[in-house]
């Protein structure tokens, strides 16, 4: 009798365990990270929305698998859900590499238009490899971390170049500098050890690298605003119920309009800090906007070329709006 009660208490512990949920999201950017707290955010939103039927485990700063790798997993379905930035995979196909070109979309405004005409192609394109879109959320305006006083592209000859996309990697060989692999979770260390000496990215990036440490000037450049998306395994998400589903789209929607806004919001607080820290702001010259403008309409017309009709529909619809 007394095993059979036993039993019984067993099985009435087991039940919420077994009904519970759990999934993994990597992302390859430290805790403290705007785009990683509104993750946490989603995750907790899904968790109170769901009554911890769904948990979501959030695995930052590259801790579970580093940023070209999330992909994959969540493709594979080794996780259910992950954080990308959609530039890294330009190679695989073009369409994931449309708002890393210079200057096509440089504001929020742009930005979002942008996103607006791409998003239907996004999420038709991930299907097609058994993934969705969840959200997608900037990073604030792209400019150039360096040492050198740059009055022109061609004062960028020779840089060490840190490439974290094709793209950044494309502006590297037009400038003739010499583009070198760091993802973020190791810009720091490749500072540190004179494997990079410049690069592209946001005040974010900059912050949370402590690059103010190494590098003195960051040119304000705006050149454009690349975006985190996450996305999640197809399969996983058929798998839960459908209020549980619409719980986890809802606190999607949620993050993505939240973190468009702390996005902006934080643009000039990264740069008033990278200001504190020694770092000196600096307005790119008429010169260095006239040339990276030119890298901009090269780097265009080669993504055209590469999406075809299907890109040069997007960039019909960008325009339209504008």
């Amino acid at each position: 009798m007394k095993r059979l009660a036993a039993l019984v208490i067993a099985f009435a512990v087991a039940l919420p365990a077994a009904a519970q949920t759990k999934w993994d999201l990597p992302t390859a950017y430290p805790a403290n990270n705007f785009h990683t707290e509104n993750l946490q955010q989603f995750a907790n939103d899904v968790d109170k929305a769901t009554g911890g039927k769904l948990k979501i485990q959030l695995h930052p700063n590259a801790s579970l698998f580093k940023a070209p790798e999330i992909k994959r997993a969540v493709q594979g379905g080794q996780v259910q859900v992950g954080e990308i930035l959609l530039v890294n995979f330009e190679n695989e196909d073009p369409l994931y590499g449309i708002d890393g070109v210079p200057f096509l979309a440089a504001s929020y405004g742009e930005a979002l238009k942008l996103y607006k005409a791409e998003r239907r192609a996004l999420d038709d394109k991930l299907g097609t490899q058994g993934m969705m879109l969840l959200c997608a959320v900037p990073w604030p305006p792209q400019g150039i971390y360096t040492n050198r006083t740059l009055n022109s592209a061609a004062d960028m000859k020779g840089l060490k170049w840190r490439a974290y996309s094709p793209a950044t990697s494309k502006i590297a060989e037009l400038v003739s500098a010499q583009p070198v692999t760091v993802q973020a979770a190791e810009v720091s260390q490749a500072l540190a050890t004179g494997v990079i000496d410049s690069y592209m990215s946001s005040g974010a990036t900059g912050y949370d690298s402590k690059t103010y440490e190494h590098l003195k000037h960051f040119y304000d450049t705006q050149a454009w605003l690349p975006k985190n998306a996450i996305i999640a395994n197809r399969s996983a998400f058929n798998a839960l119920d459908k209020p549980t589903q619409a719980a986890l789209l809802k606190a999607a929607a949620d993050a993505e309009t939240r973190g468009w806004k702390a996005s902006e919001e934080k643009t000039g607080w990264y740069l008033d800090q990278l200001r504190q820290k020694g770092m000196s702001i600096d307005k790119p010259s008429e010169q260095l906007t006239a040339d990276l403008r030119k890298v901009g309409n090269v780097m265009l017309a080669d993504w055209l070329r590469k999406a075809g009709a299907d890109g040069k529909k997007i960039i019909d619809q960008y325009r339209a709006l504008q």
